[in-house]
C-alpha cells in the first residue's frame, strides 16, 4: 500500500508541529522525500535531521506562507534537492477564535493571510511546475468549520469555507494537466492550534471541549497518505473526518 507514496516528493507547509509534523513523519516512513516549511526554523531543521538520521529523505526550509517569495523558494528547494515536486500540502493555518463583537481585526487579517492567501501562494508556487510535468497533487487543508459555522468562529469558518471553494475551482481548472486535488477537513485534533486563541475564556472553553474528544494528528496523516496512495487515475477530491464523539 505504499507504492503510491514511495519516492514521491512532498512539500508540507506548517510542518513544525501538529498535522504537518505528523504527516511528514508518516510519509517519510513510507518512502516519500519530504520538504518541510514553517516559520519555526529550529523545529523543522531538527525534524529533518531526525528523519535523515533514520534513513529517510528530508529537507527543511524556513518559510512564512504569508510571503509569496518564501513559498516559491520552498518549492524551488524541493526541485533543486529532489528534482521535482509531486505533492503540495498547504497545511499552515491559524485559529484565533473570538466573537466578531470583540473586534480582533488584526487576528482577522492574520487568518486571511495565513489560512487563505497562504494556500493561494502554495498553489501559485507549485502549479506551474506541475503543469509542465503534466502531473502532481495539490492538497489543501480546510476544517469541519469549512462546513459549518459556529458563533465565535465566524472569521475562521469564513477562511475555511473559502479554502473549500478555491479547491473546487482548482479541481476543475487543472484537469487538462493531469493534476489531482484534495481538500481535507479535520474535526477536533490534538495540536497546538488552540494556542493561537488570544481570548482566554474562549481558549479555555475550546480546550475543555477538544480535550474530551480529540483524536491524534496521525489521523490526519493517514488521510493524506490515503489520498496520495490511490492510483493516478483516482482523484480523491474531499475528505471530511471527525472524532466519533464530535457532534458538531
Amino acid at each position: 500500500m505504499t507504492e503510491g507514496i514511495k519516492n514521491k516528493v512532498v512539500v508540507i507547509t506548517g510542518a513544525s508541529s501538529g498535522l504537518g509534523e505528523a504527516t511528514a513523519r508518516h510519509l517519510a516512513a513510507k518512502g516519500a522525500s519530504v520538504v518541510l516549511g514553517a516559520r519555526r526554523a529550529d523545529r523543522i531543521h531538527a525534524l529533518a535531521e531526525e528523519l535523515t538520521a533514520a534513513g529517510h529523505k528530508a529537507k527543511a526550509v524556513a518559510t512564512d506562507v504569508t510571503d509569496r517569495d518564501q513559498v516559491k523558494d520552498l518549492v524551488q528547494a524541493a526541485i533543486d534537492t529532489f528534482g521535482r515536486i509531486d505533492v503540495m500540502l498547504n497545511n499552515a493555518g491559524l485559529m484565533p477564535l473570538a466573537p466578531l463583537e470583540r473586534l480582533k481585526i488584526d487576528e482577522w487579517d492574520r487568518m486571511i493571510d495565513v489560512n487563505l492567501k497562504g494556500v493561494l501562494y502554495g498553489i501559485a508556487a507549485a502549479l506551474p511546475r506541475m503543469q509542465a510535468q503534466k502531473s502532481g497533487h495539490i492538497i489543501n487543508v480546510s476544517s469541519v468549520y469549512g462546513h459549518v459555522v459556529d458563533p465565535g468562529a465566524t472569521v475562521y469558518c469564513a477562511t475555511k469555507h473559502a479554502v473549500r471553494a478555491l479547491s473546487e475551482g482548482l479541481r476543475k481548472e487543472v484537469k487538462p494537466y493531469n493534476i489531482r486535488t484534495t481538500v481535507i477537513s479535520p474535526g477536533a485534533v490534538s495540536t497546538e492550534l488552540l494556542e493561537h486563541i488570544s481570548e482566554k475564556d474562549i481558549q479555555q472553553g475550546t480546550r475543555d471541549f477538544v480535550s474530551k474528544i480529540a483524536v491524534g494528528p496521525d489521523t490526519f496523516a493517514r488521510a493524506v497518505a490515503f489520498a496520495i496512495n490511490e492510483p493516478d487515475d483516482v482523484d480523491i477530491n474531499e475528505i471530511l473526518f471527525r472524532p466519533t464523539a464530535q457532534p458538531v
